[in-house]
């Protein structure tokens, strides 16, 4: 049986079992999609990723990304995660480099730089976040989060819908308190949530106050019926979220830069950099970074 070398990465942090784990498996030809999802199941973290040669040869690879229970289009940290195995697995000492990954969603442009603080790959979002018309109750959210509906939204943010690739419930709460307080009722989520296309869109609890003194935003995102109970760091929410951001905080033109703490509840700190650029009011470009750490690496018999 031909084996296959993968690596576990700990990405969006810059120190081993913090951040979210990621299998990353290299030549990944001849395996089909049931042999993916299998791998996928035996390995039982987020994400899986499997490397395949690249359509277009100037391109570094083309990548597919399963969940236990399904595949997906797009992803922050199995892109970040993958970048950065790709650069290291060239060299340890991975300079600085521009690859592209073929993902589902099409091709993302992805930067990898090695600095003090290990490794660091930061990507251009495939598809800027938009605005999904979806009705959604805001006490029905509460309920399915173990909230009351006087705890959802702060200022002016209000519940949304948003999706840059993969779509989630964007649920603003009061404080750390209720964020920390936050469970998702999985039955009586997937009861009350809006459907987009065949997704349920995953509810990304999110509030001002944060634990790093430097962090814009906390977060918590839950998607139980995808084999996740919890995410300690989830980019493509990240993605989206960077909409709600826009929308409820009319940044000005210019380029602004803020990190996102998720995981903490967890006991799985993690850190995830987003950038934004408007112009004339608009959102115009945005991109996702973050550290990856190996922790692991082996051969896969399968």
């Amino acid at each position: 049986m031909k084996s296959r070398q993968y690596f576990v990465y700990d990405v969006f942090a810059d120190s081993v079992l913090s951040g979210n784990p990621l299998a990353v498996v290299m030549d990944a030809e001849g395996l089909d999609d049931d042999r993916m999802q299998a791998i996928a199941r035996e390995f039982n973290l987020s994400e899986t990723v499997f490397v395949l040669p690249p359509k277009n040869p100037i391109h570094k690879a083309s990548i597919r990304i399963f969940m236990p229970r399904g595949e997906l289009p797009f992803a922050g940290h199995p892109t970040v995660g993958t970048a950065v195995a790709l650069a290291e697995r060239v060299s340890d000492n991975a300079a600085a480099g521009i690859l592209v990954l073929e993902e589902k969603v099409g091709p993302v442009r992805c930067v990898v730089t090695r600095g003090a603080g290990g490794t660091f790959a930061e990507f251009d979002l495939p598809k800027l976040p938009a605005r999904l018309e979806a009705s959604i109750d805001a006490s029905a959210v509460a309920a399915a989060l173990g909230l009351g509906p006087h705890e959802i939204g702060f200022e002016n943010h209000r519940l949304g819908v948003w999706s840059a690739g993969v779509p989630y419930v964007t649920v603003p709460v009061a404080g750390l308190d209720e964020a920390g307080r936050a469970a998702v009722d999985a039955a009586r989520w997937l009861d009350i949530a809006p459907r987009i296309g065949c997704s349920v869109p995953a509810p990304y609890v999110y509030c001002r106050e944060t634990v790093g003194h430097d962090c814009a935003f906390h977060a918590r995102m839950f998607s139980p019926w995808d084999g996740i109970a919890e995410d300690p760091a989830t980019g493509s929410a990240a993605a989206a979220f960077a909409g709600a951001i826009h929308h409820f905080d009319r940044p000005v033109d210019g380029q602004h830069r803020l990190w996102i703490e998720q995981g903490i509840e967890m006991g799985r700190p993690s850190r995830i950099r987003l950038e934004i650029d408007v112009a004339t009011g608009h959102l115009t470009h945005a991109r996702i970074g973050g550290h990856a750490t190996k922790v692991a690496e082996g051969l896969l018999y399968a």
